[in-house]
């Protein structure tokens, strides 16, 4: 993680981690502890004040929040893996070049957040890794309570997010996680976040003729689409888990096409294995 972004990543992140409770707690006196209780209606106040500015989410802000996205063990590695990275514009400006000397071929690039923000990085950030070799492409923070899926694969279209068959584009990715501003599923039921993904991925399909990569953590897939496998035949998987493997995978999948293994990598902090090797990466760049 470079100098600029880790500040900026650790003040997101702990203003997260404020909003969800979750900040480091000392033993209470026995009056103190009757105080908190008598209080604690006040909980969700607190914590929504405490919520993100919009437009602040990056791909895994809530991973590491949520027990770094699932037990270990699972589904593990049995090829070779090729490095990867994603950024946001946590990061700044990249040194692609020193990635790439350090093994990374292939990287994702935030370009849009629901229907109202643009990652104002994204120049240098989508075309900097092209520019040394690497295959590239872009990813969506959706927020399914603003705007239907298909508005926001539009808006994700029109502002970086389509695809190109030169070989060294991947598809988008569709970044569905914990919401960083409110309730965890956004408010939505399971059956309705499913009906919000699938408008959501027609459309790019439409769009682009492409299925768009889905970003998720097996714990959320679970809790907020009731652990819905449908999206598996068409969409690959791009699987978040900071516990040592990939883990078990929300169902439908049998395995997994990427994986986000660590929120503080080298240079740029999110570091992620692509399930095969270089020459894979350009099969799904090639479409």
């Amino acid at each position: 993680m470079n100098s600029l972004s880790l500040p900026r990543r650790l003040t997101a992140a702990a203003t997260l981690f404020a909003a969800l409770g979750l900040a480091t707690a000392t033993p209470l006196a026995p009056a103190q502890a009757a105080s908190a209780q008598a209080t604690s209606a006040q909980a969700p106040a607190q914590a929504a004040s405490a919520k993100l500015p919009r437009g602040d989410a990056y791909m895994g802000i809530g991973v590491r929040a949520h027990g770094g996205g699932g037990a270990g063990g699972g589904v593990q590695p049995m090829v070779t893996q090729t490095e990867g990275v994603d950024v946001s514009s946590y990061q700044g400006t990249v040194d692609w070049a020193t990635l790439w000397n350090s093994g990374v071929r292939w990287a994702y690039t935030k370009a849009t957040e629901g229907t109202y923000y643009t990652n104002p990085d994204f120049a240098q950030q989508y075309n900097g890794p092209y520019n040394v070799g690497m295959i590239r492409a872009a990813y969506h923070f959706a927020t399914p309570d603003t705007t239907s899926g298909g508005v926001q694969a539009d808006y994700f279209v029109n502002h970086g997010g389509g695809w190109s068959a030169d070989g060294r584009t991947l598809p988008g990715v569709l970044d569905i996680e914990w919401d960083p501003y409110g309730a965890a599923c956004y408010g939505l039921s399971q059956s309705a976040m499913v009906s919000w993904i699938s408008g959501f991925l027609n459309e790019y399909h439409a769009r682009t003729g492409r299925w768009a990569v889905i970003y998720t953590a097996t714990s959320w897939w679970v809790q907020c689409t009731g652990n819905y496998g449908g999206f598996a035949a068409d969409d690959p998987l791009w699987i978040a888990n900071y516990n040592g493997s990939p883990g078990t995978l929300p169902a439908g999948w049998g395995y997994y096409t990427m994986w986000q293994y660590t929120d503080s990598g080298p240079y740029v902090g999110d570091h992620d294995e692509f399930n095969g090797d270089i020459t894979r990466v350009q099969a799904l760049a090639l479409g």
